[in-house]
């Protein structure tokens, strides 16, 4: 995410790193080759759709758990 050219802006700028190390861990798990150089115009769209759907996924999962903790 750090060679993003997206407009959007994290909430908290913090976790970059973390959504970063999340990106490849979600890769890794399907299989899927991240570009070294942070081009992604050769990336299948269906690769990148299932990298962005299992990385929500997650993030819900663990927003979910954060708050099930606080009750």
């Amino acid at each position: 995410m750090s060679a993003n050219r997206s407009s959007n802006q994290l909430v908290v700028p913090q976790a970059t790193a973390a959504l970063d190390q999340m990106k490849y861990e979600v890769a890794q798990e399907l299989g899927i080759a991240i570009p070294q150089d942070g081009y992604y115009g050769n990336m299948a769209t269906r690769d990148a759709g299932s990298l962005g759907g299992y990385i929500t996924r997650r993030l819900v999962q663990i927003a979910e758990q954060s708050l099930a903790g606080q009750k």
